[in-house]
């Protein structure tokens, strides 16, 4: 079955939030315009600390972008893999330190444990009413600010097209033992949330068997493709789709396949934190990510997937519509965490 963005968006999450804001005591907010006053306020306080599991080339330019939207407030982008911002968070909170003001994940699980806890502010930019109803929470607490899709690829000087692999069971292939990187659930969200779906789909047999093909071991999604495009292996397992399109485009001999059995769609979500140090400028930021001009600069620079309704995708882009996607239930996905982190170890020793 195929998929397009804003079907797979109400397929991600729907049944776990339905009983989430079946039970929430709050109100949704009305949509938040950016007033004058908030630019305003936001300047006074100078400052923006945003937490995100981005690519740190992608944050620096959205960080960049904003400073000149808005000259005056500076824009302090910190990136590190999803898991570890969950656990930097943690920390901090837990020795009430609030260093963060808004914060972007790869695992909607952890926006909605940090709604839970009442971590999160609720703030609803005024673009992110015009979401799909899957892709943004009911009660105005966060929303997908981005997707992407978790993607095999190969290196075109060291692998033919006729030899690639065409779906993940081609990659238990005897011949591709010692060949393939792959990155780590225990430290990128993105990898959380495609282990998730692909245990789902493929069952933990089929990770028992790759763990034993010699798998050359990364951090973060955005890894493999990089691994990839330097020749260190001809094949990576599960690299994100926007850092495979972005070195792609700066030639390096790297392409893209999406399994036959399907492909892991990811969609990022963030929001403004409730104990923000610059809470104004949380917001601002926030307004300017999920804007026309904030979404378009992700897709344009970024090579990621945008949920806004007026933003213009590449021509030469895969169209969503036309790949199998696999979708997560973030509250099920929530549950496994334990489970999946054990089985990898057991399986890739990690």
């Amino acid at each position: 079955m195929t998929m397009t963005l804003r079907s797979a968006a109400r397929a991600i999450a729907l049944a776990a939030l339905g009983a989430v804001l079946a039970a929430a005591a709050w109100a949704a907010p009305a949509p938040s315009p950016v007033t004058p006053e908030l630019i305003e306020a936001a300047k006074k306080e100078g400052a923006v600390v945003f937490y995100t599991a981005m690519d740190v080339e992608v944050g620096a330019k959205l960080g960049a972008a904003f400073e000149a939207k808005y000259a005056g407030v500076r824009a302090q982008v910190e990136r590190s893999g999803a898991e570890r911002i969950f656990q930097r968070v943690a920390q901090e909170y837990a020795s009430s330190i609030h260093a963060v003001d808004a914060i972007d994940s790869s695992d909607v699980a952890h926006l909605l444990y940090w709604k839970s806890q009442g971590m999160l502010a609720q703030y609803e930019p005024e673009d992110v009413a015009r979401w799909p109803q899957g892709a943004r929470d009911g009660d105005g607490y966060y929303a997908a600010n981005r997707a992407t899709l978790s993607v095999v690829g190969y290196n075109t000087k060291l692998v033919t097209p006729q030899e690639a692999p065409k779906s993940y069971a081609d990659l238990l292939d005897p011949k591709w033992k010692g060949k393939i990187v792959k990155a780590h659930p225990g430290y990128s969200g993105n990898i959380m949330t495609a282990t998730f779906e692909l245990s789902r789909a493929l069952g933990w047999d089929y990770f028992k068997k790759l763990g034993q093909q010699q798998i050359m071991q990364v951090q973060s999604s955005t890894e493999p493709p990089k691994k990839l495009a330097l020749g260190e292996r001809p094949l990576m397992f599960d690299g994100n789709e926007y850092n495979a399109l972005l070195v792609k485009a700066r030639g390096a001999p790297v392409a893209i396949v999406y399994p036959s059995e399907g492909t892991p769609l990811v969609s990022g979500s963030a929001g403004v934190m409730k104990d923000a140090p610059h809470p104004n400028a949380g917001r601002l930021f926030i307004s300017f990510l999920f804007s026309r001009e904030g979404q378009q600069l992700l897709v344009d620079m970024g090579q990621l997937r945008s949920f806004h309704p007026d933003v213009k995708e590449p021509a030469d882009r895969v169209p969503l519509s036309s790949i199998k996607v696999l979708t997560a239930d973030p509250a099920e996905q929530e549950k496994a965490v334990e489970e999946i982190k054990r089985r990898y170890a057991e399986y890739f020793g990690t």
